[in-house]
């Protein structure tokens, strides 16, 4: 990544919003050791985090600093130095439906210190990043949150769920397809020196994947990045197919609570696969693994395919569901231009955005390979086109195509303006493949 993101100007807006409570709001050079260092150390107080050790605090030192790091200084505060709330941020690729994707803007670490909550700091950070994003030209903003009930007041909305798994090993037998290829253990520093290679070739399959390396890819392997100590029970396995072609790794930990093995429990850090034979072949070897008496898999798709790939459909089961990656829209056209669709159709979105970014009514038209066409539409609706109202938080829970546009309808988020178009707009967006992010970020 080039520096240019890192070096925009502070948006001064939000600069002076903040500097009326005599808070000063800037960029955290992340070459200055000591700033950096205490911008850590308050992200990490605001999400009820351990201080970071100084080995900790040495990854993310260098991990991190090609972001976008900003940060609010109270002078008046006892550590002035330490700021008062955190937001980190930059550039990545979107997968949207159509094996495609969209310039997007990667939002995390916000925090505001308990000692400053309701003044106003989160909405001036947020927006200022929203501001920023769409200065750089980043169509989408995205970010996975902790709590669930802050950011659809900036326009985000969840839409790309995850679920939790638990499968119980003993009540079933595998009865998927025998794979053709060989699952083999291997270390984990060659699994970084080779595994990204294979997530980046299948990302395009799955909307609401993001590209990403370096500090997230070291982090899912454990290095250097654990504080709980639990990196040092991880295992890797890869699966060759039958041409002895990489197309698939799993990587997993098994725990246990005495020395009888009863109560072992296996957990899927990370699973990712190019091709159904590898998908097959790496669940069977984790559910089948001897002195197990749980799998658990967190952070997985709504829909996967071993749920119907093993004897008892019972004893598998979804132990959560809920939102995961959360999109707000800055660029509308762009923004639905960029994916593709699922049927022929012709509907006009009237788009209520307070902030402004997406606001107007816009003609969405779709040829018949799904490719779509937006237009900024003043006129009356044309005979025979569907017409929808709906906010911009709707049109960012419909965008990656896994939520439905008739639920919407029901819920009263979505306004027909003419009969059966909530239908159309489901027909549209809707995607075959569930949206799902396999990271947090």
């Amino acid at each position: 990544m080039t520096a240019e993101y890192r070096d925009m100007p502070i948006d001064a807006e939000s600069e002076q919003r903040l500097a009326a409570q005599n808070l000063s709001f800037g960029l955290v050079d992340t070459t200055d050791t000591e700033t950096f260092s205490a911008w850590l150390r308050a992200e990490s107080r605001g999400f009820h985090e351990a201080n970071p050790t100084a080995e900790l605090l040495d990854v993310s030192l260098k991990g991190v600093a090609d972001r976008r790091t900003t940060g609010v200084w109270d002078p008046s505060a006892a550590e002035p130095l330490s700021p008062v709330s955190t937001v980190s941020s930059w550039p990545t690729a979107l997968t949207v439906p159509g094996t495609r994707t969209v310039p997007a803007w990667a939002i995390s670490a916000v925090t505001v210190s308990p000692t400053h909550r309701r003044r106003g700091i989160a909405r001036a950070m947020l927006e200022s990043e929203l501001r920023t994003a769409a200065r750089f030209g980043s169509a989408v903003a995205v970010l996975t949150v902790s709590e669930a009930t802050i950011y659809s007041r900036y326009g985000f909305a969840p839409a790309a769920m995850m679920a939790n798994w638990q499968i119980n090993p003993r009540r079933l037998h595998w009865t998927g397809p025998d794979s053709t290829g060989r699952v083999h253990f291997v270390s984990l520093e060659q699994l970084r020196d080779e595994g990204l290679a294979l997530v980046e070739r299948v990302r395009l399959d799955t909307p609401g994947q993001i590209e990403f390396s370096g500090h997230l890819w070291e982090r899912l392997l454990g290095f250097g990045s654990d504080s709980s100590g639990q990196a040092k029970n991880l295992r890797a396995v890869r699966y060759d197919d039958a041409e002895g072609v990489s197309q698939g790794f799993a990587v997993y930990r098994v725990t246990g609570t005495d020395g009888s093995f009863d109560t072992n429990v296996l957990e899927v850090d990370y699973l990712v696969a190019a091709t159904d034979d590898a998908y097959a072949a790496l669940w069977r070897f984790l559910i089948e693994m001897d002195l197990v008496s749980e799998v658990r898999a967190p952070l997985r798709s709504v829909r996967e395919a071993f749920a119907w790939q093993v004897s008892d459909f019972r004893a598998v089961r979804k132990t959560l569901e809920r939102d995961h990656l959360w999109t707000r829209i800055l660029d509308l056209p762009v923004a639905l231009e960029s994916r593709a669709y699922s049927g022929q159709g012709r509907i006009v979105l009237d788009v209520s955005d307070p902030l402004g970014f997406a606001q107007g009514r816009f003609l969405l038209d779709v040829d018949a390979v799904g490719a779509g066409k937006v237009t900024p539409w003043d006129a009356v609706t044309p005979d025979g086109v569907a017409d929808v109202s709906l906010s911009i938080n709707e049109v960012n829970a419909l965008y990656l195509g896994g939520v439905s546009g008739v639920t919407l309808a029901r819920a009263g988020r979505v306004t027909e303006n003419r009969d059966g178009s909530a239908v159309v707009l489901d027909s549209l967006f809707q995607s075959a493949v569930s949206p799902w992010l396999s990271i947090w970020f």
